[in-house]
Parts: C-alpha cells; sequence; structure tokens
C-alpha cells in the first residue's frame, strides 16, 4: 500500500506493507505511478535484473529507486513490475517493463531525482513503513 502526498514543489511517498519485499516493490511502484497514469497497462516483456548493496535499508531504498530511475531513462522504459528480494541490507530485484509509446502510456510528471530530505525505513510492530521524497 502506498500514498503519494504533496510536499513544497515536489512529492512525498509514503508506503506501508507487511515485509520489506513488499515495502521496496510498492515504493518501485509509487514512484513509476507518478511517472505513468496508466501503470497497470504496463506490460512484462523487457525484464530487468538489479541487484544492490548497502549498509542501511534507508539508503537501499535511494539507491533502489534512484536505480528504477536511470534504467526507465537510460533504456526509455516504462516500468510496472517489480519482484524484489531483501536479505539484510541487499536487494535482488527482476523488474518489467516496455518500450515508452507515447501513443499508449500517459505520461504523468517527470521525476528528476530522488532526495534524502525526510527519507527512513523503519518496522513498526508486525509492518513495515517508508517515507521518501522526490524532486519533480
Amino acid at each position: 500500500m502506498y500514498e503519494i502526498f504533496e510536499h513544497t514543489a515536489d512529492f512525498g511517498l509514503r508506503v506501508r506493507a507487511p515485509s520489506l519485499d513488499v515495502l521496496f516493490a510498492d515504493a518501485a511502484r509509487a514512484l513509476c505511478s507518478l511517472m505513468i497514469e496508466n501503470l497497470e497497462d504496463v506490460s512484462d516483456s523487457r525484464p530487468v535484473s538489479i541487484e544492490l548493496a548497502c549498509d542501511r535499508l534507508d539508503d537501499l531504498l535511494f539507491d533502489w529507486l534512484a536505480e528504477l530511475l536511470y534504467v526507465a531513462e537510460s533504456r526509455r522504459l516504462v516500468l510496472g513490475h517489480f519482484d524484489v528480494k531483501i536479505r539484510g541490507t541487499t536487494l535482488q530485484a527482476r523488474v518489467g517493463g516496455e518500450p515508452l509509446d507515447t501513443q499508449r502510456h500517459r505520461l504523468g510528471r517527470e521525476v528528476k531525482a530522488i532526495t534524502y530530505h525526510g527519507l527512513w525505513v523503519r518496522q513498526v510492530q508486525e509492518h513495515w513503513e517508508a517515507e521518501v521524497i522526490v524532486d519533480v
């Protein structure tokens, strides 16, 4: 489950999930839903594997979302499918998407960068929560 909120001239992503795997997948979905309004119509025809490691979970979330922006931009893909496995502070993911087609994909906001401002990941009782601000 994710929520998008306005933050000054930027947008924030607030995510809550039962596990870290789902938290990171939902954070990716939230980010991509800012960029593509009809995310549910994105196919899984171009898979991409991503592996990352960091010392802290909040740094891992930052790197994960920044990597998704890089993959989307550099390969001109829209991403909509996220299978994420977190082990400690290591992430392995299979991301699916397809080439950008402006006839089919309804473009949303241009996300310029992920920020460290207000970034956090924490476990709250039986679930995980995160918040991140993105520069649009």
